[in-house]
């Protein structure tokens, strides 16, 4: 089917459904939703069969919707109508919650339904539930949709046919005055549910160390007590805050008063300044706690495996992040064990550098350098690991250096459905480092790896299988990943032939630098790299800003809007009769 992909951005589950539709044959084009104008060329170009939206921030024009079968996917069950579905969902508590693939028609998200899927709501941010629950839901919805488009004479059903116990209703959009929270009297619970349902937009509004902020990234904390209201305690670049019954850290932060500061997220203890570097560092140490805390890093240790976590907020890893980690994975090393995992976050296992913290930064040129040079120093320590087999399990999504980083583990599997993105041209033609230029050709061959540089769009983690990027796929959920590895790194760790084969992984990293250097591929990406953050060409500066300020999008990327090349507009005429 030619499919036309409506969206404000080319978002994770925008990439899912892209990747996952253009797996199965799909003829398809995406065009951000800039304009009216825009849009009503791309239909006009690509002449598709269907208009498919699976994130749009307003409605589609009504002489589109009127003459193209128009599909958008809606975070809420049949009924459910507003741009605050899934907030309210999570801020209510809810036990389930669901996608709904609806006709587009006059009045928003009130459209015949084509398909939706139901799901059980986990007690998390609502970033979480739509990088999980929301975007099997939705893959499962459009596609039962698609299936249903080439079948004979199937209606969609009207909202108000849908049954009773099944059916929502329309909502209003959720506003601040919602989500307000009261501190002095409202529990953990109800403050964690208000800051989830806020994460990662557009954050709660509220007053901390003095000034205005946005409030993002909460976890529970069980243990410390204090005046419920007040800061009482830091850790990693969070702060912790007091409620009537126990306290919530606060992981990030964002200024909302005109000119103080900088308009997007960064770590609290930053953005707070003195305020919060005077609150006592309550220091976590690698052993996985046993109550709800916020800890980023853990290690637990089992039957001659060990296995690292780490979870970075939307994984990004900064210059202390990288730093970190690196000192935890010595740990770890320092461990008698034969296999070492590591497992990313459910949601990201790693998107690379922090280019907030970047943008934030004195000279963003030198803060780029010190984040890849820490970045490249964690990769290193990874790829030349001697003693015994390193895993990567990746849980979640994965971009850029990220990438990289698990494909310097001796052993990559990742979750059914997880998407990477192995590339660094989107960011302002960034060359990239992390020692790709070893790595991807030793798994992929040099001709894959052109390819999949240049083309620049995300792959399904069975395609990265299929390139040979990674070794396996395994688990439908972050659990059950993380399990099926388990049961596997237990079986490897417990089999004799491994000795041989870390032997014989030995004798391979020194064949490798022998034929060349791992100092001279660091050298020559880096040389690259120089240029891009202190040559002439501004291009990933003006890219990163971009990102980071949420600039909208002037135009759909060329690699996407495929109806934009010659030979779709040829194809088109031809279809019209007037080619």
């Amino acid at each position: 089917m030619r499919i036309l992909i409506l969206t404000h951005a080319f978002n994770s589950l925008t990439q899912r459904l892209f990747a996952e539709l253009e797996r199965r044959g799909h003829d398809l084009s995406v065009e951000f939703d800039i304009n009216d104008g825009v849009t009503r060329e791309a239909v006009t170009a690509f002449r598709p069969e269907l208009v498919l939206a699976p994130f749009l921030k307003r409605a589609i024009p009504d002489d589109i919707w009127q003459h193209w079968l128009c599909l958008v996917v809606h975070p809420g069950i049949p009924g459910d109508r507003g741009p605050s579905a899934l907030d309210w969902a999570v801020q209510q508590g809810l036990d389930w919650w669901g996608v709904t693939v609806l006709q587009a028609e006059a009045e928003m998200d009130a459209g015949p339904i084509w398909a939706w899927e139901a799901f059980p709501m986990r007690p998390d941010r609502k970033s979480s539930l739509y990088c999980n629950e929301v975007t099997e839901a939705a893959l499962a919805a459009v596609l039962r949709a698609l299936q249903r488009r080439s079948a004979t004479g199937f209606q969609p059903r009207p909202q108000e046919g849908i049954e009773e116990g099944a059916r929502g209703s329309p909502h209003r959009p959720i506003r601040q005055t919602d989500r307000e929270l009261d501190w002095t009297t409202e529990d953990t619970e109800t403050v964690l549910r208000k800051l989830r349902a806020a994460d990662s937009q557009p954050g709660i509004r509220d007053r901390l160390g003095g000034q205005t902020l946005r409030l993002f990234d909460p976890y529970p904390e069980d243990e410390l007590r204090g005046p419920p209201g007040e800061l009482i305690a830091r850790r990693h670049g969070a702060v912790c805050r007091a409620t009537v019954d126990g306290a919530v850290w606060i992981g990030h932060l964002r200024t909302e008063e005109e000119g103080n500061g900088f308009p997007f997220k960064r770590p609290a203890v930053e953005v707070l300044g003195e305020a919060a570097r005077a609150l006592p560092e309550r220091a976590v140490g690698l052993k996985e706690a046993a109550h709800r805390t916020f800890q980023d890093l853990a290690y637990r240790e089992r039957d001659g495996v060990g296995f690292l976590y780490f979870a970075f907020y939307n994984g990004a890893m900064g210059t202390p992040e990288c730093e970190r980690l690196l000192a935890a994975y010595r740990q770890a090393w320092e461990r008698p064990t034969r296999v070492l995992v590591l497992l990313g976050g459910p949601d990201f296992w790693s998107n690379g550098l922090d280019l907030r913290r970047i943008e934030a930064a004195a000279s963003p040129a030198e803060e780029s350098w010190q984040n890849i040079q820490a970045m490249n120093d964690l990769v290193r320590a990874i790829l030349t690991t001697r003693d015994r087999l390193t895993v990567a399990a990746m849980r979640g999504n994965a971009g850029a250096g990220g990438v990289f980083m698990a494909l310097a583990a001796d052993r990559v599997f990742a979750r059914e459905g997880v998407v990477l993105n192995p590339h660094y041209k989107n960011m302002g033609n960034l060359y990239g480092s992390e020692y790709w230029t070893y790595l991807l050709p030793r798994r992929a061959g040099a001709n894959a790896s052109r390819t999949i540089m240049e083309r620049r769009l995300p792959l399904l983690a069975g395609e990265a299988m299929e390139l040979g990027l990674i070794d396996g796929v395994c688990g439908t959920s972050p659990t059950g990943t993380e399990n099926e590895v388990a049961h596997w790194a237990f079986q490897r760790a417990a089999d004799p032939a491994l000795t041989d084969d870390i032997a014989t992984k030995g004798r391979r990293l020194d064949a490798a630098e022998v034929e060349k250097p791992l100092d001279a591929y660091r050298a020559e990406e880096l040389e690259r790299m120089r240029l891009n953050f202190f040559g002439f060409d501004p291009s990933y500066h003006v890219a990163r800003y971009n990102f980071v300020h949420k600039v909208p999008h002037s135009r759909t990327p060329m690699y996407l809007a495929r109806h934009r090349s010659l030979r779709y507009r040829s194809k088109a005429a031809y279809r019209s009769g007037t080619g």
